[in-house]
């Protein structure tokens, strides 16, 4: 593992006079109204909104009574067809490589209940066997000139701001709908599944395409949205899974391989890179923020921010090759939609970073403290701040 200093970057505070923590631009400072639809995005972002489809669709008379059995159907199926996969092992035609990730996905589970403390249950310790698995596609949106969420109105829970489908052509045509109103839009598949422990999420036999170590930080980082999961701040929920998932992935294959090992060090590297992501990100926000505050008319913003995204676009291709490599931000037409989308997984990971630093390199001890720290307050991100400037 790559040793990374907790000074680096970072001046120690003091107890006694700490640096104040203020709002930053993002998703924090959205209204309250707004950030129930962050409670709800992450049941969008890895799939297991079918779940909350099902149940708000089913309350909604805008809802067609074909969307309505349409999602059920495919949660069911995905969760019908689960088994085992200590079963799936013992079947003499499972080919070498998907007996490896198989393995790997047990180990990995058992490594986050045991090390970090994870509640697990009986996540990934299935699999879905399905020879078609559904594919999710999201709806997002939001005005040309605000960094808000557009949001769908449901009975019971208010508003929502997402929508998911099982066709990708109905998606874009709401999206053209919503674009002709004057909305930005984005969508998207999702690519992984959970149910924030509400049932014991299977395996999507997809990700076993995926190399280890990503492969590794997917089942983390959802493993631990059933261990933690704060209600109102999926913003927070999703920025610390995230780290949850490229930090213990880089645990995993130090206590597996050491820090040496060439997939150790890949894990390491690429949690690096998110980093530099995060960082990027976070000032470009801060710019469209500071255009769409301004004074100038509605037409000069549009116009203004065009320029902006280009420029944000260009100077992010200038960043080093491998922090560039897992991430579409210089190629996807940029809108606030997509730069909301974006924010959700990436907003103050450098905090997470010196906490984990700061507790001597103990991620089970930094998810702790964090967490214990994150229920304390209305704005986690500001308690996580102010209890790691003073050490508690």
């Amino acid at each position: 593992m790559k040793k990374t200093t907790a000074s680096a970057g970072v001046s120690p505070a003091s107890k006694e006079d700490p640096e104040p923590c203020p709002p930053k631009p993002g998703l924090r400072t959205l209204p309250p109204e707004t950030r129930n639809f962050w409670t709800k995005l992450h049941l969008l972002t890895t799939g297991s909104w079918l779940l909350t489809t099902v149940l708000l669709a089913f309350c909604c008379v805008a809802c067609s009574p074909t969307y309505v059995l349409r999602a059920g159907y495919e949660e069911a199926k995905i969760l019908w067809n689960r088994r085992p996969i200590a079963e799936v092992l013992d079947r003499a035609d499972v080919d070498p490589a998907t007996r490896e990730k198989l393995e790997l996905v047990l180990r990995v589970r058992r490594f986050a209940e045991q090390e970090l403390a994870f509640n697990v249950g009986g996540s990934y310790s299935t699999i879905t066997e399905l020879d078609k698995p559904p594919v999710v596609y999201v709806l997002t949106a939001a005005p040309r000139t605000k960094l808000e969420p557009y949001t769908w109105w449901f009975p019971i829970v208010g508003q929502v701001a997402y929508k998911g489908y099982f066709d990708q052509a109905e998606a874009q045509h709401e999206a053209r709908r919503l674009e002709a109103q004057g909305y930005d839009t984005y969508v998207r598949s999702a690519m992984a599944f959970s149910t924030l422990g509400w049932f014991s999420d299977p395996l999507l036999p997809h990700l076993l395409r995926y190399d280890p170590e990503t492969l590794t930080n997917i089942i983390v980082h959802e493993l631990f949205h059933s261990t933690f999961y704060l209600k109102g701040q999926s913003a927070f929920n999703e920025s610390l899974a995230n780290f949850a998932g490229h930090r213990g992935a880089v645990a995993f294959f130090t206590k597996e391989f050491g820090q040496e090992a060439a997939v150790t060090r890949q894990a390491q590297t690429t949690w690096d890179n998110e980093q530099a992501v995060a960082t990027f990100l976070a000032t470009g926000v801060e710019r469209l923020n500071a255009l769409y505050a301004s004074s100038a008319s509605e037409a000069e913003k549009l116009q203004q921010r065009e320029t902006l995204f280009v420029q944000l676009q260009q100077e992010f291709r200038s960043l080093p090759g491998p922090v560039r490599q897992n991430t579409d931000f210089a190629t996807v037409r940029l809108n606030n939609a997509v730069v909301l989308q974006y924010l959700i997984y990436l907003q103050d990971l450098a905090l997470f970073e010196r906490v984990y630093q700061q507790d001597g390199q103990d991620l089970r001890a930094a998810l702790g403290r964090i967490t214990d720290a994150a229920k304390q307050e209305a704005d986690p991100f500001a308690a996580v701040c102010r209890a790691q400037q003073t050490g508690d």
